[in-house]
């Protein structure tokens, strides 16, 4: 299986390769169209902020590609959050895959949230094997709220997505290469799941 984490310099992405070859599996880092979209699985990942990371993918020509990939893709953190409409950090306008925008944790909670949360009304090949109010380990200011494409969410002052699913596209706000047996069996489940 050729698995393909997205490199287009927003993330910690090694500590997901890690997580991928605990799995069994090898993942390639790459920022190259052609060998994304010659991909088994693709994971699209990000850390920082939006629009400095929006601006790296539309330099690559990854804002066109990603959208158009047919086969599984997981965006994690920043990376889901991109793949939304819109985020309010930096204005920033998304992917549009998820139909969401991405709004900040309002004045009265402590932001960023870091830490462990849970995760609750699962609904996703993502979490089979997966028990209601598992925790999973999150550090964000901005979030996607609940909606149709809403196949986890938590509560930080407010209910939010911690995942979202349309078609082939999965995104998860959590951090699952930081989220320990949890979270490893939810990659293995993406890994896993068939086109």
């Amino acid at each position: 299986m050729k698995i393909v984490i997205i490199n287009y310099g927003a993330g910690n992405i090694q500590s997901i390769k890690f997580a991928i070859q605990r799995l069994g599996y090898e993942a390639v880092l790459s920022n190259d169209p052609s060998v994304i979209k010659a991909a088994d699985k693709v994971i699209f990942p990000g850390v920082g902020e939006a629009s400095s990371a929006m601006r790296k993918l539309k330099a690559s020509g990854l804002d066109t590609l990603v959208p158009q990939l047919k086969q599984p893709v997981l965006g994690i953190c920043l990376g889901m959050q991109l793949m939304c409409n819109h985020t309010e950090e930096g204005d920033t306008k998304g992917l549009g895959i998820f139909d969401v925008d991405v709004l900040r944790f309002n004045s009265g909670t402590k932001v960023p949230q870091i830490g462990w949360n849970q995760i609750e009304r699962l609904k996703s090949p993502l979490f089979t094997g997966i028990e209601e109010k598992e925790y999973i380990y999150l550090v964000h200011s901005y979030y996607a709220p609940v909606v149709e494409e809403t196949v986890a969410q938590s509560n930080y002052g407010v209910d939010y997505s911690t995942a979202l699913h349309k078609d082939n596209f999965y995104g998860t706000q959590f951090h699952p290469e930081k989220s320990s047996v949890v979270g490893e069996k939810i990659l293995r489940n993406f890994l896993e799941i068939r086109n």
